[in-house]
């Protein structure tokens, strides 16, 4: 078995993924590289033929039809045999004196009791042109460098959220959660987060600025433009986090509370790339978002439309909604993201 399993998704991923998987390849035999070829039409699916050709030991190439980024993971989790799993996208990177702290920290784990399940380290929005990178970071909730359960983490503030980048999962923790993310969508980074927490029974926060989130590429999918053009993809995540985690018996209370602050979050991005967008089809789209969730679960419904975010996010006229975005605009700037 394989200490680490990384899957690479990748569609015409040419120009950039070489510089991600040199990284990876610094973590040694320990490390399972699974480049995904998504169906590419450019030379990645020969770059992966290469690499595994190379490295046999380390790197294995999965060639399929595409199917988008969750049928990517998917593959990847599915050929696993690491003990642990990341998912790293092809136009981002890790950091090598991290990675190697982060590999002895997973080594510790192999044979420890209890057995941590989920691994939290920093990322990085590297994002073109701006002077300061931020990082995330999470010590301030997190006591570090020992196991946790969810009753010992503390409070994690508005705009602090745990994301892909930041989470290594122990493989069998993927499995029993029964994570199935959807084809041919965008976004599911959200679910591949989201769904496995309640069954995160220990976890453990290693202080180090692993993962670069490369943001400003042209076309990629976090674009704000870009998002609002996909925005049934964006709704179909949002509604399936609702779907899939039943939250009012998520226990301990502790992540329940998180893990609803994290789809408080992801439900005002929906709504406010649909008020950006501002044509009367995404504005209808939006309230039928809202409608659809009070159909699904009244309870939530109410928690989430009567919250600060969700009055905000449905002021009425058009001048509430030039408010909400402007709200949307600070918030970009206080936090970084795109």
């Amino acid at each position: 078995m394989k200490l680490l399993s990384i899957a690479v998704p990748c569609y015409n991923s040419q120009d950039y993924m070489r510089h991600c998987i040199d990284a990876l390849l610094t973590g040694g035999d320990e490390v399972e590289i699974l480049i995904v070829d998504d169906g590419s039409k450019d030379n990645t699916a020969a770059i992966a033929d290469e690499y595994q050709a190379a490295h046999p030991d380390i790197v294995r190439a999965i060639h399929q039809e595409n199917g988008g980024h969750g049928a990517a993971v998917m593959a990847g989790v599915r050929a696993a045999t690491g003990a642990y799993f990341k998912v790293v996208d092809s136009d981002d990177w890790l950091d090598e004196a991290a990675f190697a702290k982060v590999l002895a920290t997973l080594r510790g784990f192999v044979n420890s009791q209890p057995t941590v399940d989920l691994l939290i380290s920093n990322f990085i929005y590297d994002k073109v042109g701006a002077a300061h990178k931020k990082v995330m970071k999470y010590g301030n909730a997190l006591p570090q460098n020992r196991p946790l359960t969810w009753d010992e983490v503390g409070k994690l503030h508005r705009g602090q959220y745990i994301l892909m980048h930041s989470v290594i999962y122990r493989t069998q923790v993927l499995r029993d959660c029964g994570l199935d993310l959807p084809r041919h969508t965008f976004y599911v980074d959200n679910l591949f987060v989201y769904v496995p927490m309640p069954y995160v029974r220990t976890l453990y926060y290693l202080d180090v600025d692993l993962y670069h989130y490369y943001i400003g590429r042209e076309g990629q999918s976090v674009q704000e433009q870009t998002m609002i053009r996909r925005i049934d993809q964006q709704i179909r995540v949002n509604q399936l986090m609702i779907e899939q985690v039943d939250l009012p018996r998520v226990e301990p209370a502790r992540l329940r509370q998180y893990m609803y602050n994290y789809l408080e979050i992801i439900t005002t991005v929906s709504s406010v790339l649909m008020l950006r967008g501002g044509t009367p089809e995404l504005l209808a789209k939006k309230q039928a978002l809202w409608q659809w969730i009070e159909q699904k679960d009244a309870g939530l419904y109410k928690q989430l439309r009567y919250g600060l975010m969700g009055r905000v996010m449905n002021l009425p006229g058009s001048a509430g909604r030039g408010f909400a975005v402007l709200c949307y605009k600070i918030s970009q700037k206080l936090f970084g993201f795109n």
